[in-house]
This record gives structure tokens, sequence and C-alpha cells, in this order.
């Protein structure tokens, strides 16, 4: 009788330690679950080659971008920020892993081979991030973040180290390789580590699946998956980099005076001011259609947006007008160039009661700055040397906003460095290493024609020093140059 007592009481002991340790262990999980559900979604749009004056709320007059302008009415405004080159896969590097182009390991668009062997052309994709290093999904996703590429990769393909689901997204579909991405009706896209054939479609004019189209419903899927779930959306939209590609009842909106383009490295099109303009608003579009599935989904109120631009607007290829538009308007350059129209971009941030409506900063900021800024939201670590600071602050309207002392690029043998107003432009760094800089004061010369540099010699030396303390030797021989005389 006392051994089965004794028996009973060792039982009742073990039940109640398990209760304790089951009840424990759920608790710590529903604490875990409150706090990641507390933590906002962030998603982060990135247009393709978009130009600062597309916009209405920029300036632009000629295209209609009625979800930006809401936008805008209900964030705030950056009137100085900039993006991390001049083209695409370097700034999408810098993006991903907050170091500047002096620092970056891809530091200009580098197309490489596919060696898998299919039927159809499987393009290879571009020089890939290496393995092991911080990017802004792997870093998300220890502090229990969801997280999605959907739209234009070009870090690297399934085959290296830079494919987007090595570098920490849990889902990515779209183009890999930029290549692949110069066409709207493709032969086909990447899902994940694998393609997915598009019937239909065989990279003519028009086709059966308009690109598009099909990350748009990616995209949707993947917020009401994830409604209950902080989610990092990275909608890196191929639009309206060139071709020219809409689906033709979206040019009915424009009636411009046209010449028809033939076609060059693009393909042509019978109205390439209307297409161009027709692009941008269908990405407009895109945007207000997930912006409407945030609220659907009640998560609208609890998720950062940040829409920007890779870059300035594109130079007089592929049919697209840079003149009719003033894309670039009021800055001087182009796509390619370290001039203030190839890296000063749009951008607008929202987050409802967090961000002041119809607000403007113009704080000095730079797409290598998202990383740090992100971390500072979420409370995620950086475990390695970057170069970004975060802008939280500015888009909470605190006090301590800290400030570069300045903001460096090299991009194809050009450099430039901007402090303060001042910025000090190398173009020829590469072919003509001796030839002297350019100084401009921007808060005085917006469109960098006057050059100070022979008045402030004292002022040029400095920053040149700073210039050739900013950049570290690339391991491509390619990028590199000889540094600039003191």
């Amino acid at each position: 009788m006392k051994k089965k007592i004794k028996k009973n009481l060792v039982l009742l002991f073990l039940i109640s330690c398990s209760f304790f340790v089951v009840n424990a262990i759920a608790s710590k999980i529903i604490k875990n679950q409150k706090s990641n559900n507390n933590k906002p979604n962030i998603v982060y749009i990135l247009a393709d080659d978009l130009g600062y004056g597309d916009i209405t709320s920029y300036g632009g007059k000629k295209i209609k971008t009625p979800h930006l302008d809401e936008l805008r009415k209900k964030g705030m405004q950056f009137t100085q920020h900039y993006s991390g080159s001049a083209v695409c896969a370097p700034t999408r590097a810098m993006l991903m892993t907050g170091k500047h182009s002096g620092h970056s390991s891809i530091r200009d668009n580098l197309e490489l081979k596919d060696k898998r062997k299919k039927k159809m052309k499987i393009y290879g994709g571009q020089h890939p991030l290496p393995a092991g290093i911080t990017t802004i999904p792997n870093m998300l996703k220890k502090v229990g973040y969801k997280t999605a590429c959907i739209g234009k990769w070009g870090l690297g393909s399934s085959c290296s180290s830079g494919s987007p689901i090595k570098q920490g997204f849990d889902f990515f579909y779209g183009y890999n390789c930029q290549r692949n991405a110069h066409n709207y009706y493709p032969e086909y896209l990447d899902k994940n580590e694998g393609i997915v054939k598009l019937k239909g479609n065989h990279r003519g004019k028009t086709g059966k699946n308009y690109a598009p189209e099909l990350m748009m419903k990616e995209i949707i899927n993947f917020v009401k998956e994830n409604k209950n779930n902080p989610f990092f959306l990275y909608y890196a939209t191929p639009l309206p980099h060139l071709p020219l590609q809409v689906p033709k009842k979206y040019l009915e909106e424009y009636n411009f005076k046209e010449t028809p383009f033939k076609g060059d490295h693009y393909l042509g099109h019978p109205k390439p001011r209307a297409a161009y303009a027709a692009m941008v608003t269908y990405m407009d579009r895109n945007i207000g259609k997930l912006i409407q599935t945030l609220k659907e989904e009640k998560i609208y109120d609890n998720t950062l947006i940040i829409f920007t631009s890779d870059n300035g607007g594109t130079f007089n290829l592929g049919g697209f007008d840079p003149v009719f538009f003033e894309s670039n308007k009021p800055f001087r350059g182009a796509k390619t160039s370290l001039l203030e129209g190839g890296i000063r971009v749009p951008m607008i941030a929202v987050w409802k009661d967090k961000i002041k409506a119809n607000s403007t900063s113009d704080h000095l900021s730079a797409q290598w700055d998202v990383m740090a800024t992100l971390a500072d939201l979420t409370g995620a670590k950086l475990n390695e040397k970057h170069d970004g600071i975060s802008f939280l602050p500015t888009l909470l309207e605190q006090k301590n906003q800290k400030q570069h002392s300045h903001l460096y690029w090299e991009f194809r043998g050009q450099q430039a460095l901007r402090q303060g107003d001042w910025k000090i432009y190398r173009p020829y760094a590469k072919r003509f290493p001796n030839k002297p800089v350019k100084l401009f004061n921007l808060k005085e010369d917006i469109k960098e024609k006057n050059n100070l540099a022979g008045k402030y010699p004292e002022k040029v030396k400095k920053m040149l020093a700073i210039m050739n303390n900013s950049r570290t030797e690339s391991k491509i021989s390619k990028w590199n140059f000889l540094p600039a005389k003191k």
C-alpha cells in the first residue's frame, strides 16, 4: 500500500513538473509571438531607372502617379536621398549589404554565363554576392521576419553564392538575371532556385504573360500568407526599365505627339512616349494594389513602406525621350553618371501614426543607410562593418539623428564625394587620372555647371584626401584605378 502511494506521489510530481515545463514553454512561445506581432512589417519598393522628375510629387508633369502622390500625402518625402550607384547591380548590392561603392564586393554590372544545359536559353546572372556576408534579409530572419524578394535580383544566380535564397530570402520570384529582364514577356521567370516556364511567351513585343502582372500576384499571395508574421517584402519592380512594353489597353491613357521607334538594342514601339508613361502608371497601380491588400488584411497600420529608385532616369536609348519627360529635372546627368541626375533619387516613407503625414525631409541619406535603419527599427544586430547611418530618427522626427561626414561613390572610373553642400567630382579617374577634378556647391548650383575647384584649392585638397581614404581595392581588377593626386 505504501509503495503504491509513493509511486502515485512520484507520478503526480512528474505530471506537475511536466505541466510547469509545458506552461513555461507555452508562455515563452506566446511571449515571442506577441513580441513578433508588435514588430512592424517592412515593404521596400525599388523602382528601376525611375527618374526624380517622373513622379508628380517631385515635379513631374507628364505622367500620372496617383498612388505615389497619395503615399506622399500620408508620409515623408526626402529631397536629398541617393542611390548606391548609377546602375542596377551595384546599387542593389549596396542596399542589401549596407556598404558604399568603395567597400562593396560588387561595383558594376558583370554578367556571367549559365552552365546549366536547357532547351531554352537560361541567363547566367550577375557577379554574385559572396557567401557568409550579412544582408538585410538574413539579418531580419534572426529576429523573426519572413522574407521575400519579388522582382529583379541581379546579385547572383541560383547556382552561385549570390542566390537570393542563399542570401536570406525565404521566397524569390522574378528575374534573377538582369539580361532576362530586358523583355517583359520572357520565356521563363525564376522561382526560388528553379525556373517557371511561361507558355505563350517568346521574348517578343507581346505575349500571353506580362511579367510585372505575375509578380504582383505573388506579392499579394505573400502578404496574405504572412499577415500573422512580421515580414520583409523587397519589391524590386523591373518597371520602368526599358524595353518599352506594356499591355495595349494601358496605352490609351496617354495621347502624346509620337514618332514611332524602330528599335535598337531594345525592341521598337509605335508609341514610345505613351509606352513609357503607361509603364510608370502601371507600376503606380501595382503599388496601389499592394497598399489595398495591406489594408484589407488589416496590417497597413503596422507596416513601414519605403519607395525609391535604383538610380536616376536613363538616357536617350530604346525609344525613351528624356528631354520630353524631364525625368531627371532639376539635375544634370542621368543613369551611369555620378552627377546628381544619375544618383539623386526620390524616396517616400509611410508608416501610419508614426511618420508625420505630408512632411518633407532634407536629411542627407543614401541607400546603404537602409540596413542600419532596419536594424534600428527591429532590434536586429549588425555583426560586421558597414557604412550606413540609421535614418529612423528622421522618420520618427526625433532629435538624435546622426549625420554623415560625407557620402562617397565610385563607378566605371568616376569618383564623387559629397560633404555638406559641397561635391567633388572626378569624372576620368581611370582614363585620365591626372586630369583636374571638379568642385561644385550644390546649394547654389544644383545643375553642377560652375566648377569652383580653382577658387577653393584647399577644399579640393581636403576632399581628395577623404576620397582616397574612402575606398579599398576591389578583388575585380577592372574596377580599380589610380588614386587622385592631392
